[in-house]
């Protein structure tokens, strides 16, 4: 039977997304190459394409499109497909259907003054940072919060304004369920936190050029298609698809912390191997909301996955050593490597944070984020309110608002809700990383025989291909067999504390 209604719905989500993808490229260029007075010019290009993506994803065409899609599919279309596009069909259409109605509440005003202060925060907040002046960034931030206050009201009555805000990165959040899972680890890390000095730290530091020349490495060791990745240098490492085959990555080199760009790249690989590995299918990729990330968190814990499980494994420093030595690196052995990538102690910065004390940082962010935006926290009292939780779970506190809280570039583009995202791709690259080993043998053993394709290849069927036709929780489920929990997370963290004893 012809797909008339539905391929006619097809070619109107890839103009979308095309627009999209230049919003995208803007963005990318806006982070890597664009010269600083180019800001406001790219805040007028940026709010435009704003206007026309919210215009083209709540117009009455693309309701009329998604409906006759619709009913071409119940009318008869259904009949004549295997249960499993079936299946694929519905899905995309739900998963349509909920994204035009959150669309369709906003007022276009809003979304163009949203467009004009992510676009102004972001500079904002790079200046502020650089002077170490949170006073700098404080009008904008409080006009982002209010921006973001109001699109609450307008889009949703079912969450919680800070729930709301986080649907678009974890679908179907509640704080309910988000402080069930994060209370075990905010009781557990602290009292871990007196272990954290036990492993010694090693002093050396390498040249920017060597540890750009080290992460090439690291990238073609992973397997990198260099025609279809590319990478680039930013104030703040990110990861993002421009196109079906246009993937990049960047990194940044940190003074005196010669491992920050190479833990980065590693990180950023990770969301981009997920990109890569998602549904292909022409009828989901690359418009189509089941060749999509299911959430953040997912995306996170395959970030985390690489930065964590391969890179700060003991193999991959036995077998990447020789590339350290070659590049001017002082240390003696691998094992020393090892604890160097694996250094357990405290710090301020959360892109820096080791494993154990990173959960913490998360928890201060998401608890100062619900309070900005429904408990009442004036955006002037961050500053103190950060070094006070600071001083409080980590036992450190901040001298200046550029180690504080400029530190994450996130609130300065309005991403409230993003951050729990990091600690719950924490707890779900545990987890998988667990049944992977049940499945294809132990992750160390794998890298140390450089087996990184069949690693890739088993993400690939049990994370990467599922897309969007499940939400994250389910995505567990499926692969592991029980609900998400923290248990797998605080063992890996208690193995790993017991490895520097």
């Amino acid at each position: 039977m012809s797909e008339k209604e539905w391929n006619k719905l097809g070619a109107y989500l890839k103009e979308t997304q095309i627009l999209g993808s230049i919003q995208s490229t803007l963005y990318w260029d806006q982070n890597t190459g664009m010269p600083k007075k180019g800001a406001s010019w790219r805040s007028e290009q940026l709010t435009y394409i704003a206007k026309i993506l919210h215009k083209r994803n709540s117009s009455e065409e693309f309701s009329d499109l998604i409906k006759a899609a619709q009913d071409e599919f119940r009318g008869g279309l259904e009949k004549s497909l295997n249960q499993e596009i079936i299946r694929s069909k519905k899905r995309n259409l739900e998963l349509l259907i909920k994204e035009f109605n959150r669309q369709k509440n906003l007022d276009p005003k809003l979304v163009e003054a949203l467009a004009k202060a992510k676009s102004k925060g972001y500079e904002s907040w790079q200046e502020a940072k650089r002077k170490s002046d949170f006073e700098i960034f404080l009008p904008i931030f409080k006009n982002l919060i209010e921006l973001r206050i109001e699109e609450t009201k307008q889009i949703s009555d079912k969450y919680t304004p800070w729930e709301t805000l986080a649907q678009p990165f974890e679908p179907d959040l509640t704080l309910e369920w988000l402080n069930k899972i994060f209370q075990p680890l905010k009781e557990t890390i602290p009292s871990l936190i007196s272990d954290l000095n036990k492993s010694e730290k090693y002093h050396w530091d390498l040249s920017p050029k060597s540890q750009q020349n080290l992460c090439s490495k690291l990238l073609d060791e992973f397997g990198r298609d260099e025609d279809l990745v590319v990478v680039a240098k930013s104030p703040h490492p990110f990861s993002i698809t421009l196109g079906p085959d246009d993937y990049r990555i960047t990194t940044r080199v940190v003074e005196g912390e010669p491992l920050s760009s190479f833990l980065a790249t590693a990180h950023e690989w990770g969301h981009s191997i997920y990109e890569q590995g998602l549904p292909s299918q022409s009828h989901q990729w690359f418009a189509w909301p089941l060749g999509q990330a299911t959430s953040m968190g997912v995306h996170e814990s395959q970030s985390l996955f690489w930065e964590n499980r391969i890179v700060k494994s003991k193999s991959f420093s036995k077998r990447f050593f020789k590339h350290f030595v070659s590049e001017g690196c002082s240390l003696n052995n691998h094992l020393e490597l090892w604890k160097s990538i694996n250094h357990l102690k405290a710090g301020l910065n959360r892109v820096e944070a080791d494993e154990l004390s990173y959960g913490l940082h998360i928890l201060i962010r998401t608890e100062l984020e619900i309070d900005l935006i429904e408990g009442g926290l004036e955006a002037k009292d961050v500053p103190s309110e950060w070094n006070k939780r600071y001083e409080e779970l980590l036992g450190i506190r901040p001298s200046n608002d550029a180690e504080g809280c400029l530190q994450d570039v996130h609130w300065s583009e309005g991403a409230f809700g993003y951050f729990p995202s990091y600690l719950l791709g924490h707890l779900i690259s545990a987890q998988i990383s667990s049944q992977m080993e049940k499945e294809i043998g132990l992750i160390d053993n794998l890298v140390e025989d450089g087996e990184y394709e069949k690693i890739i290849l088993w993400l690939k069927n049990n994370i990467h291909n599922y897309g969007r036709s499940v939400n994250s929780m389910k995505l567990v489920k499926n692969v592991t067999g029980e609900e998400l929990t923290s248990k797998y997370f605080v063992n890996h963290l208690r193995s790993k504390i017991k490895d520097f004893c």
